[in-house]
């Protein structure tokens, strides 16, 4: 294969170098994945394991997975998303590293999802997940080849909710790790990543001013409380959408607008979904909006825009610009779809910064080290991450940040201990 990239076009060969390249710009921002990376070359703590992994394709996966590979792991990776591969990753982890990788730019479903079954034949002893459509397909078409898994990690939200839902109804067959609910991912990734890297791929599709515009969040978990707080810096007047009467308030006490999807549609420009649900806008909401309002998502799956409705009742053009389709209204109104309604953050831009990912990808690389020698103790559920991981990978950022983090003294940790010393 390597020959025949040479006798190419040079456009292949140029595909390649920039892949290596932006892998390699990615690993510089990634401290803490980059010293597990390092001791796991040493100690080989993955030594035989198969590992299968469906994630968004991106520098910072490839950092992951080279991560594990070091570790003694045999890789097959594929993407979670049809729209947020990075090829030239894709093919410098296939040309350069070795790795086997399923995964394009741009594929249709059924190509999609071969590819992960192309990763689920692979007979993986663990997974890793973004979204769960590998652990889906090992629990259903491509199960023939489950026999030998014996644990998992997920990686976002959406994963695990299906995953606790499985667990509930007594269907899962391995235990798995949740990821996105350590404290270094959610709060860190969630927030920040998700804050900034959905901001800059509506900029980038569309190259509008959000200062003075309504900004409308729908969804105040730690990916809306992220967005909401960028969008708001950049000078965009928030509204947000939320179900949860908790969230809700906390939006308010923080001093958004918050009101339902009926009212924010006619006062937004625009729009971003960050729920998790399904049908969170449709077409009770398009006759609403104004002309050339902007809806995008930054959730998992792309069911939250419903655009299939959208196209059912207006006449769509697409083209407009890259990633973007205008829908024209019986009325006249324009409406404009970002990136098909699937991640905006990876549709039009290149996903979370290093920096943040760095804390998710650590935190993954460690639970399945620890999956692999706590397994014969795990029940079949999902598992939050050990609070001793959690805390070894702030610990290391912070080092890496050139910070120190207090020490309690003997003294400290015997009153924080006891139930005697009070006044």
């Amino acid at each position: 294969m390597a020959l025949l990239l040479l006798t190419k076009r040079g456009v292949t060969m140029d595909l390649l170098v920039k892949g290596e390249g932006r892998i390699e710009w990615a690993a510089r921002r990634m401290p803490v994945l980059s010293a597990i990376r390092h001791r796991f070359a040493e100690e080989r703590p993955l030594e035989g394991i198969r590992l299968g992994a469906c994630l968004h394709v991106t520098t910072e996966t490839a950092n992951l997975m080279l991560a594990l590979k070091d570790g003694g792991a045999q890789v097959a990776l594929c993407a979670s998303n049809p729209l947020s591969t990075q090829d030239d990753v894709a093919l410098a982890l296939r040309e350069s590293f070795s790795i086997e990788v399923h995964a394009q730019r741009g594929v249709d479903n059924n190509t999609y999802y071969r590819h992960v079954r192309a990763v689920a034949s692979t007979k993986p002893h663990v997974t890793m997940d973004d979204g769960a459509d590998l652990v889906a397909a090992l629990h259903g078409e491509t199960s023939q080849w489950s026999s030998e898994v014996m644990a998992g990690t997920e990686e976002t939200t959406t994963g695990v909710n299906r995953l606790r839902a499985m667990a509930e109804d007594g269907a899962l067959r391995y235990p798995i790790i949740a990821v996105n609910d350590a404290l270094t991912k959610h709060m860190f990734d969630n927030r920040y990543g998700t804050g900034q890297s959905t901001i800059d791929g509506i900029l980038r599709a569309t190259n509008i001013l959000l200062a003075g515009r309504v900004f409308v969040v729908a969804g105040y978990g730690w990916c809306g409380k992220g967005l909401a707080s960028r969008a708001r810096g950049m000078g965009a007047r928030v509204m947000v959408v939320e179900a949860d009467p908790l969230r809700a308030l906390e939006a308010a006490m923080d001093g958004y607008q918050v009101g339902s999807m009926e009212e924010a549609a006619s006062v937004g420009d625009v729009f971003v979904t960050v729920t998790g649900n399904r049908g969170v806008i449709d077409t009770r909401h398009f006759g609403l909006m104004k002309d050339g309002a902007i809806l995008a998502n930054s959730g998992h799956f792309d069911v939250e825009i419903d655009v299939e409705a959208l196209a059912g009742v207006a006449r769509r053009s697409p083209g407009v610009r890259e990633g973007v389709s205008e829908y024209e209204m019986p009325d006249g109104r324009r409406l404009y779809v970002l990136g098909d309604g699937r991640l905006i953050n990876l549709a039009a831009a290149e996903g979370h910064p290093a920096e943040v990912m760095d804390m998710s990808f650590a935190n993954q690389a460690l639970a399945v080290e620890w999956l692999v020698k706590e397994r014969p103790a795990l029940e079949n559920r999902v598992y939050g991450v050990p609070l001793e991981i959690d805390r070894e990978v702030a610990r290391l950022k912070m080092l890496a940040m050139g910070m120190r983090v207090e020490e309690l003294t003997e003294s400290q940790r015997e009153y924080m201990g006891s139930w005697k010393m009070g006044t």
